[in-house]
């Protein structure tokens, strides 16, 4: 397999919707976004992702440091979230300055003689993947905390988020065409994932904040489980060897209603943090010439 290069092709017109002109704008899509889904749900998105084993492994065998979760979690925090940030809300710009810092750091991420699968950091396909699970997980959250939107909005929503693959290489045609084309497409590849042990391993240690100072571990790893688990789909429960029962659904729903109705009565900016802060500071580190991850 040859492996696939970043291209400037992508900028020409990468996010043009295929159906109709949508009304969401950089600008405007914040009313559809809530920062706290970032933190209830950025494990179990991280564990959807890396589910597709080329990508697992990408993460496994990495050798940039740098970017590693388990020796940079504030870092690394930090980088995920802006990118969200710029995909979502940014301009083509600040989305261009993205991703070319990206691909410095992804440059180094292919597989070797010795992995047991072949990958690229640079693969659409990957990338596919990856857009397709932080879409679903954004869009499953909402559904949970705001109920649905209408069919309407919620095909635009869809059509806006290809931002979240096409800001680094995946090609806006592989983005399925609609919603419809999207479940087909989330639920035939799902059904395929599997986790290896080294990854499920890896994902506990996620779970476990093990990457943490003790205090933060005994004070939040139980939560963090509750919530992985709550929001994981049961393919990928039953993956990583979770159980779940009615009474945890129930629970969980009470407390994610909880949450809901404190959030959606806050302020915009309020309700946007952390994202609005981290795009802040990816313009901040523009003007002053400063890395972006």
């Amino acid at each position: 397999m040859t492996a696939p290069q970043p291209s400037a092709d992508y900028e020409s017109d990468p996010d043009r919707a295929r159906s109709s002109v949508h009304p969401f704008t950089p600008e405007t899509v914040g009313a559809h976004l809530d920062g706290i889904s970032a933190f209830l749900g950025g494990t179990a998105n991280v564990i959807m992702q890396l589910s597709l084993r080329p990508v697992g492994r990408g993460v496994l065998e990495s050798t940039v440091d740098s970017g590693k979760i388990t020796l940079h979690p504030i870092k690394r925090l930090r980088t995920t979230l802006s990118y969200l940030a710029v995909a979502l809300m940014g301009t083509d710009e600040e989305r261009a300055r993205y991703r070319d810092a990206i691909n410095q750091s992804h440059r180094p991420v292919r597989s070797t003689a010795t992995s047991p699968v072949e990958y690229n950091a640079f693969d659409p396909e990957l990338q596919l993947w990856v857009a397709a699970s932080l879409y679903w997980g954004i869009d499953d959250l909402y559904v949970r905390m705001r109920g649905p939107m209408d069919p309407d909005t919620a095909e635009a929503f869809y059509q806006y988020s290809a931002r979240l693959g096409t800001t680094l290489q995946m090609r806006p045609d592989t983005w399925p065409a609609n919603r419809a084309e999207f479940r087909k497409y989330w639920d035939e590849n799902l059904a395929e994932r599997a986790i290896e042990p080294a990854l499920r391993d890896y994902f506990n240690d996620l779970i476990d904040l093990k990457m943490m100072p003790r205090p933060v571990q005994l004070t939040f790893a139980g939560l963090q489980r509750f919530f992985v688990a709550g929001l994981l789909p049961q393919h990928l429960r039953n993956e990583m060897h979770m159980t779940w029962s009615d009474r945890d659904q129930r629970r969980f729903d009470r407390l994610l209603r909880r949450i809901s109705a404190v959030q959606t009565r806050l302020p915009k900016q309020v309700r946007l943090f952390p994202l609005n802060i981290y795009l802040y500071d990816v313009r901040r580190r523009i003007r002053r010439g400063k890395p972006l991850v």
